[in-house]
C-alpha cells in the first residue's frame, strides 16, 4: 500500500461521504459489525459541530474518521455512560460553550493501519482543542482484548500490564501513545461491547494552553516546530543502512510532534565509498543513481511520522545534466523538487555540476517556506525574491568542510533573516570520509536563526547544536511574531526599501 500512496488528505466528513464511511466502519469494527452510525446521526453531527468531524483520505479513499462533541463535563462527571454522554445517540449533549471536547468514535480501516493516521486524527483533535480553548480531551476507550484475561486478571490487573508492555491491547495501546492517561474504570460503559467485557477506560487529554478568561478560536497554525538533523557522515554497507539511520533520525523529531525534519546537503555522500576506484565524475554520477530510491523512501517516511521532510540535497541527473538537487517531500503524500542554482567553484570543476533555474517558494500546511542550497544562501537576492513571495522560513541544508566555509554559511544565514524578516534554519554534516574522494571532511554547528529585535533572541540565534557533534535539534517559531515586527519592529526591512531608486525582479 505504502508505495501506490500519492495523496494523503486530513478533511471534514461531508454527508456525501456516508456509504463508503458506512462501509470502512463495518470492515473496521470486525467485533462489533452492526456499529455503524445511521446517515440521519451523521448528517446531525455535521450540521451541529461539523469542525468536530473529520476524516482522513488515502488517494481519495476513507482511511479513517473521528467523531467529536463538546460537552459541559460536571453535567456528566467521570461515572457516565456511553449512551448519557452521546444523549442516545442524539447529539443533544453537544453544548458550543462546554468545556471538553469528547471523542465518540475513532477508526482506521484495516488495511491502512501502520501508517500512524490515527496519530493525525488525534494530533487534529488535540490542535482543535487547543484553538477552541477547551480543558481537554475525553474518551471511553475500548479495552478489546481483556476478555481473554478477564478470569485471571480485574480491569485494573489488565491496564497495568498493558502499560508496561506484557500484554497488548489495541485500542488502549494506541490512546497511551498518544498522550491520553487513563482516569478511570468504567462498567457497562458501551451496550454490547463483549470483547471489553462491558469495561472501558475513561481517557483524558489536558490542555496546557486553556485560559479560563480568554476565549477565543485560533483559526491557523501560528507555532511551527522544525527538527534540524547534524548528520554524522560515516561509512554505511548499502542504501538500506543508510535510510535506516535517517528513518530514525526522522522518527526521533517526530516523537516531539516536529512538523519539519531537514537534512544536510550531500546526506548521503557515504554511499561514494563503494565507487572510489572512480573518476570524482563517474562516482557521482553512480552516487546519482540512488536518489529516486531515497526520494521515494523520504515520502514513505513523511507519511509514516506525519512530517514534512527536507531531503537536504543529492546529485541527479535530468536531461543528462548533473544537478545538485533536493526533494520537499511533504506528509500528505505529494513531493516538490528544489535545485541548487548557483554551484561552487569546485562541484563544477570536480563533477561537471550545473546549477539550476527555478526560484520558487514552497505551499505547505505551516505557511510558505523557502529552501535553498549551501552556496545559495550567500546571494541575498535569492532569498529577497523568496520573501516578496511570502516565505516565513528559509531552509538551508549545507555541507562545509572547513570552519571558513560554514562560517560564510552561518553569517550570510543571519544577514537573510533580518533583511527579509524571517526565520532561517540550517543543519549540516559532521565527520570524516577518508574513502571518498573529494568529500573527506565536514564541519558544522547547525542553528535555527531569527531576525534581531525585541521578540526574538538579541543574537538571532534562537537554537544551536554543538558543534562537530552528531545530534538534532527542535525548535519552534512564531510566525505571528514576523507579523509584528513588520508591522511595530524597530526597523522594518522590507517595509524601508526605496524602491523609487532600485527593484529586484525574476528574468
Amino acid at each position: 500500500m505504502m508505495k501506490e500512496i500519492e495523496n494523503v488528505d486530513l478533511t471534514f466528513l461531508s454527508l456525501d461521504d456516508y456509504q463508503e464511511l458506512k462501509k470502512a466502519m463495518i470492515e473496521s469494527y470486525t467485533t462489533m459489525p452492526e456499529n455503524f452510525w445511521e446517515e440521519l446521526q451523521i448528517k446531525k453531527l455535521i450540521s451541529t459541530f461539523p469542525e468536530g468531524q473529520v476524516v482522513i483520505k488515502v488517494n481519495n479513499q476513507i482511511a479513517g474518521c473521528a467523531l467529536s462533541l463538546i460537552v459541559d463535563y460536571h453535567k456528566f462527571g467521570d461515572n457516565h455512560t456511553y449512551n448519557q454522554i452521546t444523549g442516545d445517540n442524539t447529539f443533544s449533549t453537544h453544548t458550543p460553550d462546554g468545556d471538553i471536547l469528547y471523542g465518540i468514535d475513532i477508526f482506521i480501516k484495516p488495511e491502512f493501519r501502520g501508517l500512524r493516521l490515527g496519530r493525525r486524527l488525534y494530533d487534529y483533535r488535540k490542535e482543535l482543542c487547543e484553538h477552541l480553548n477547551l480543558k481537554g480531551i475525553a474518551c471511553g476507550g475500548r479495552i478489546p482484548n481483556y476478555h481473554k484475561y478477564a478470569e485471571k486478571l480485574s480491569p485494573k490487573a489488565y491496564i497495568e500490564k498493558v502499560r508496561r508492555k506484557e500484554i497488548h491491547d489495541p485500542v488502549f495501546n494506541f490512546q497511551i501513545s498518544n498522550d491520553f492517561y487513563p482516569s478511570k474504570v468504567l462498567k457497562n460503559y458501551l451496550e454490547g461491547d463483549k470483547a471489553s467485557n462491558d469495561y472501558a477506560v475513561l481517557l483524558k487529554w489536558d490542555n496546557i494552553y486553556y485560559e479560563k478568561q480568554n476565549l477565543k478560536a485560533i483559526t491557523t497554525k501560528k507555532v511551527v516546530r522544525l527538527g534540524l538533523i547534524q548528520w554524522q557522515m560515516r561509512p554505511y554497507k548499502n542504501l538500506d543502512e543508510l535510510m535506516q539511520q535517517a528513518g530514525y533520525f526522522v522518527e526521533s523529531v517526530s516523537r516531539y510532534r516536529s512538523d519539519f525534519a531537514l537534512f544536510p546537503e550531500f546526506f548521503n555522500a557515504p554511499l561514494m565509498s563503494e565507487y572510489n576506484h572512480l573518476s570524482e565524475p563517474a562516482a557521482i554520477r553512480e552516487l546519482a543513481k540512488y536518489t529516486s530510491t531515497i526520494v521515494q523512501k523520504f515520502s514513505e517516511l513523511a507519511i509514516s511520522n506525519n512530517i514534512n521532510i527536507i531531503s537536504g540535497s543529492m546529485p541527479e541527473i535530468q536531461h543528462g545534466r548533473l544537478y545538485n538537487a533536493g526533494y520537499l517531500c511533504k506528509r500528505d503524500g505529494t513531493t516538490e523538487r528544489y535545485e541548487k542554482l548557483h554551484v561552487t567553484p569546485d562541484e563544477a570543476k570536480v563533477w561537471g555540476m550545473v546549477g539550476g533555474n527555478e526560484i520558487k517558494v514552497f505551499d505547505t500546511d505551516c505557511g510558505k517556506i523557502g529552501i535553498l542550497i549551501c552556496y545559495d544562501v550567500e546571494f541575498p537576492e535569492i532569498s529577497r525574491l523568496l520573501a516578496e513571495d511570502g516565505m516565513d522560513i528559509l531552509f538551508v541544508p549545507f555541507l562545509a568542510d572547513t570552519q571558513n566555509g560554514y562560517s560564510r554559511i552561518r553569517n550570510c544565514a543571519l544577514a537573510r533573516a533580518i533583511e527579509n524578516e524571517c526565520y532561517v534554519a540550517i543543519a549540516g554534516s559532521v565527520g570524516n570520509l577518508p574513502k571518498v574522494h573529494n568529500m573527506d571532511i565536514q564541519y558544522a554547528q547547525s542553528m535555527v536563526i531569527t531576525p534581531c529585535d525585541f521578540a526574538f533572541p538579541a543574537n538571532g540565534i534562537k537554537a544551536e547544536t554543538t558543534p562537530n557533534t552528531e545530534m538534532i535539534l527542535i525548535a519552534d517559531v512564531d510566525i505571528d511574531l514576523l507579523r509584528e515586527l513588520n508591522q511595530f519592529g524597530s526597523v522594518r526591512n522590507l517595509k524601508d526599501r526605496r524602491k523609487d531608486l532600485y527593484e529586484l525582479k525574476k528574468r
